[in-house]
């Protein structure tokens, strides 16, 4: 008898096989075993409380920053969707927001609000939680600057909490490495005129569109930035910009940004990253390292 035959009873979605490039921005990806959408926060701990426990679990938002392998994902990926998607401003210039908002969502109600600091999260694609996870950010300012505490959910189903984002280094937050399903995050902003703040982010989104190729089969920004370097002039400078690799290539409008074609594999855009990155290493003795998370089975 299989895991799969002994999985807890759930009041949410259960799907078995599913492929999961409709679920990546980059829309590659062979199937997962199980996708589980949970109905609210007590479905999802006491399905991990039930759950064989050396089954391994992927949370995933909406993939704008994971490329899945093309052998597809062993184990339970947890969706998380509409139950946990609520946003709520507080008093104090405070923000509530589910881990399956998405940031641009947040970014506007923070906006709507009148508060301020949150502006950053327009020119993020994906979820609060993968933000959390990562601790996102753009243009100078990044999660950790604005988040006060986020709860989520361990392997065992057990309720944690983390309220130390300050320790975050460069995109590495809380949640996926720690074994966390992160379900909601608060945020501490400051007060403001919201035509000010709507105004700000007016320019974060225009800036976005003009340099980021925002409506192709893209995963965000592939490699993090080494100290002292960006990683799209390393690329550009190794002659990458634009040059096809099966069904991948890097962006010419930013060449940090990878690009599925229309008839990539997730072979030909790892592929393609690895052979940047170890060009790139030959010609300066710099090491990227990937910012995109690949995850699953060649």
């Amino acid at each position: 008898m299989s895991w799969r035959d002994k999985l807890p009873q759930v009041r949410g979605r259960l799907m078995f096989d599913e492929p999961l490039a409709p679920f990546t921005w980059l829309r590659v990806g062979g199937p997962a075993d199980v996708i589980f959408m949970p109905a609210d926060e007590a479905d999802l701990a006491d399905f991990l409380k039930g759950l064989d426990p050396a089954v391994p679990v992927l949370p995933l938002g909406v993939g704008s920053n994971t490329l899945v392998r093309d052998g597809g994902l062993e184990g339970v990926v947890v969706r998380l969707g509409k139950p946990f998607a609520a946003i709520e401003a507080l008093d104090g210039a405070r923000i509530r927001a589910g881990s399956a908002c998405l940031d641009g969502q947040v970014a506007r109600a923070a906006a709507k609000a009148g508060i301020a600091g949150l502006e950053f999260y327009a020119g993020i694609p994906g979820t609060i939680g993968g933000a959390v996870a990562m601790n996102a950010g753009c243009y100078g300012s990044e999660t950790k600057d604005v988040l006060v505490e986020a709860n989520g959910y361990d392997r065992a189903g057990n309720a944690v909490s983390f309220s130390e984002p300050a320790s975050f280094p460069y995109r590495h937050g809380w949640g996926g490495e720690e074994g966390v399903i992160v379900t909601v995050a608060l945020f501490q902003g400051k007060p403001d005129d919201p035509a000010a703040v709507e105004a700000r982010m007016a320019e974060i989104t225009a800036r976005r569109e003009q340099t980021q190729p925002i409506r192709e089969k893209t995963g965000g920004s592939t490699f993090k930035n080494p100290p002292g370097h960006s990683s799209w002039k390393l690329v550009d400078e190794a002659g990458w910009r634009g040059k096809l690799f099966g069904g991948a290539k890097f962006s010419e409008l930013h060449s940090n940004f990878l690009i599925n074609t229309g008839e990539a594999t997730a072979a030909d855009l790892e592929g393609l990253g690895e052979a940047v990155r170890a060009d790139v290493k030959a010609k300066t003795g710099v090491e990227l390292q990937w910012e995109v998370k690949r995850v699953g089975k060649p």
